[in-house]
Parts: structure tokens; C-alpha cells; sequence
């Protein structure tokens, strides 16, 4: 995918800068000045996170649509308008247990003539106003009646039926007329939701059993660090546990997003030069963390550079998680790089990743406000993210309850929290009952 214009994203501004390309001489890594896609931002710069919304919007491109059996899209994003198959319901249907009769004023008893069960084409009730035919919740209602009296409104003699003292049957009582809930070609569901019980009911009823439905992409979580160790390896003081590749997983998993490829790459140029490689050629998408600073060592920017992947933006005025970095792989496919402090890191995924893939599986959620449970202060000069609890006031109204971090790498206590709030930039201090827009992790 060739980098796309961003020139009016950008108001018009045009930043043309270098990036460094890796070859091969002799074994040794070499770095060459190869353009860069002009509308990035230098390493000085902060853009801001609107621009960064619309950036990745704009870039991505629409997962592709499958056709899957109706019992395997549950969760899926349905890509697919449904119209109803018929009318609905597609016959006048009894809507409890009864006899059907040809109702007539201050009529008290009925001869009873047969059954109609559920799932069998309509009988014929006798002439006359004295026959009646028993019949079953869901069946079709006979012909020549036009009202059903419930089972417990009359009593049975042998084969007359009696009315109960005090029942006042209307005639059409207890009948869904034919059409009553929608008409045959009615519009049922739109594209773009996702799949729940009802509207799995609505496919099975209208003969749909291999709907169509996003694909779900096939993504790499990739984390970065010589200091990393897996969780169940012995961990020298001044290593840590590797966490961040777990906690995108989750977020990504909790979202439909399950065809996940977990790596773990240390500080080592052709090292990330190979797999890196290796995953763009193979993923739909790729997320890394760690490695988008400015350390002797941070070498993904460069090395993302070298494998083509097309940057669109680095660093982004949020906190935190600064350092965020966005690209197009030479596939079209989206490459995130995340700051590698665990609060940073998911604090990216859930409010810049998720929504990106979500939007290309072809979902657009409305955002989800809440209200401050209490004050917080926002950021001059940049959007901040703020974890909050999230609760009910007595009229139902959701609250979040600031849980603020001490630092962008304190993420043990981000288990008692369910997500972030957005705080845009500003010097005015934020009161409790402030309406802010919620991400859950």
C-alpha cells in the first residue's frame, strides 16, 4: 500500500525527512538514507490526538469479508444487510394453548372437532358458530376461525366445550396476525454490528446459514526488551517478567480479535531485522511494544523503516504513552509501536489499536460516556489517559472513579480498574459530573 495523502490531515503541512534502510555486506549491517513518506512528523514533534485518530483511520483498509456457518459467527462483525425472507409471521399464528372458534356474541359452548397442532398445514373449521378445533401455541390459525379462547377459560364435558363464569372472549383474541412484526423484504439488520443472540436469531429465522462476516485478521503481539523474561523463567534482579505482550493479547482476544502470534525479540538489530521481517510477511497486523524512544537501543523505528513499513506518524501529545508509533506495512497492513511501560503500552492498545482494528473489520461503536466520579486536573499540552473504576449512582448513571498511576510503568494496581478516561488539553479543572468518553482495556 503506497503511503496515503494525508496533505489536508496534516493542514497542508508537508514534513520530508530520512530513514535508514538495512543491507547486507559481508555480514555486516549497513543503514542508507531512503525517503520518507512526507507526511510524518519529526522526532520533535507532538501530534495531537485527534490528528492521530484521523491518521489511522484514514490509512486503514477494511479486513477482508468470509462466509462462515451460522453456528461459527457468533461475535463476528456481520458484513451483510438481512431483509426479512417473508413476512413475518408468515401465517396468522395462535399464541397459546386453546381452541380456535368462529366467534359470535353471548356464545357459551362449542363441539370440539379435531386438533391443530403446531408444524401442520391449516385445518378447516366445520360451518357454523358450534365447532370448534383445539390448538397448539405456535400453529397456524384453522380457516374459518377468527378467535382463540385459552385453555383455562373453558372446561371440557366429553366433546363440548364449556365457558367459564365471568370469561368475555373478544373476538381475534390471542391471534399473531400474519405480518404483524414485519413484512416480506423489511430491512432487519444493518452491516457493521456484531453478532449477539438476537441477532443470531434473526439470521437462523430468515434462512441465512453462512452469513457473511469480517475476517478475523491474523495479528502479531510482539514484545521488545533484553530485560524481558517469561513468566515461569527464573528472573535476575535486574530483569523483569515480560507482561505487555499478555495484557494486548487480552484486550485484542476480548474483542473477537483471537488469531494471535505472542513474540518475545531482545535489543538486537538483526535479530529484529529477521523476525520483524518474518511477521510482516505472515500477519495481517502487527503490534509491537517497547523500542520507540529515544535510547541507544530503542532501534524499531529504524528497523520498521528498513522492511518498508511506511511511517505515518511518531509521538503523539497524550500521557501517557508519548512515544506511540504508527505505520503501513508494503502488504497495506497496519503496524502499531507501542511505548513498552506497561501502563503506556495498554493504554495505546485500548484507545488507538482496538478501535483501528475494529474500524477495519468494518465496526464503528458509538463512543461510551461517563460521568467523573471525581475532580481530575487535565494537561495544557496534551490528552491525558486517566484508569478509572467504573460504578452507578442511584439513577443509574455511570461514574468513573479516577485511579491515577503513579507512574506510566506502576501497572499492578491497574487490576482494580476497567478502563480510561480521555481528558483533553486544557487549564480548567475538571468537576465531578464532567462527561468523558470511557475505553475499557
Amino acid at each position: 500500500m503506497r503511503c496515503p495523502s494525508f496533505l489536508d490531515a496534516l493542514d497542508a503541512r508537508r514534513i520530508v525527512g530520512h530513514h535508514l534502510s538495512l543491507t547486507q555486506d559481508a555480514g555486516r549491517a549497513h543503514w542508507r538514507a531512503l525517503p520518507e513518506c512526507p507526511y510524518g512528523t519529526p522526532m520533535s514533534d507532538l501530534l495531537p490526538l485527534t490528528m492521530a485518530e484521523r491518521l489511522i483511520r484514514q490509512a486503514m483498509t477494511p479486513f477482508p469479508v468470509e462466509a462462515v456457518p451460522l453456528e461459527a459467527a457468533y461475535g463476528r462483525v456481520l458484513r451483510q444487510a438481512v431483509h426479512a425472507e417473508r413476512a413475518l409471521p408468515p401465517y396468522d399464528r395462535v399464541i397459546l394453548d386453546g381452541i380456535a372458534v368462529a366467534w359470535r356474541d353471548g356464545q357459551t359452548g362449542w363441539v370440539l372437532s379435531g386438533t391443530q397442532a403446531a408444524g401442520h398445514p391449516p385445518l378447516t373449521l366445520d360451518p357454523g358458530h358450534e365447532a370448534a378445533l383445539a390448538v397448539m401455541t405456535g400453529s397456524v390459525l384453522p380457516r374459518g376461525a377468527d378467535t382463540v379462547i385459552p385453555r383455562e377459560d373453558y372446561r371440557r364435558e366429553g366433546d363440548t366445550l364449556i365457558l367459564q363464569k365471568g370469561v368475555s372472549p373478544k373476538r381475534g383474541q390471542h391471534i399473531h396476525p400474519m405480518g404483524a412484526d414485519c413484512a416480506a423484504g423489511a430491512a432487519l439488520l444493518e452491516s457493521g454490528l456484531i453478532l449477539s443472540p438476537p441477532e443470531m436469531a434473526v439470521l437462523a429465522a430468515n434462512g441465512i446459514s453462512q452469513p457473511l462476516v469480517s475476517a478475523i485478521p491474523s495479528i502479531a503481539v510482539i514484545s521488545t526488551g533484553d530485560e524481558l523474561v517469561a513468566p515461569d523463567a527464573p528472573v535476575a534482579p535486574w530483569q523483569i517478567r515480560r507482561s505487555n505482550d499478555y495484557a494486548i493479547a487480552a484486550s485484542l482476544a476480548r474483542r473477537g480479535l483471537t488469531r494471535q502470534t505472542l513474540l518475545t525479540l531482545p535489543d538486537d538489530l538483526a535479530i529484529l531485522t529477521l523476525k520483524l521481517d518474518e511477521a510482516l510477511d505472515t500477519h495481517d497486523a502487527v503490534v509491537l511494544s517497547g523500542g520507540v524512544s529515544m535510547g541507544d537501543f530503542d532501534f524499531v523505528p529504524k528497523v520498521l523503516a528498513a522492511l518498508g513499513v511506511q511511517r505515518i506518524f511518531h509521538k503523539v501529545a497524550q500521557r501517557p504513552g508519548k512515544p506511540f508509533w504508527f505505520g503501513i506495512g508494503k502488504s497495506g497492513q497496519p503496524v502499531f509501536a507501542l511505548p513498552g511501560n506497561p501502563v503506556s503500552a495498554l493504554a495505546c492498545c485500548s484507545r488507538h489499536v482496538v478501535p483501528a482494528l475494529l474500524h477495519a473489520q468494518g465496526l464503528n461503536l458509538p463512543p461510551r460516556h461517563v460521568m467523573l466520579a471525581a475532580p481530575l486536573t487535565p494537561i495544557a499540552t496534551m490528552t491525558r489517559f486517566v484508569p478509572v473504576r467504573l460504578g452507578h449512582d442511584d439513577q443509574g448513571r455511570t461514574l468513573a472513579y479516577p485511579c491515577p498511576m503513579t507512574t506510566s510503568g506502576d501497572f499492578n494496581r491497574l487490576g482494580a480498574t476497567d478502563g480510561l478516561v480521555t481528558l483533553p488539553p486544557g487549564d480548567t479543572r475538571l468537576s465531578a459530573g464532567t462527561g468523558l468518553v470511557f475505553h475499557a482495556w
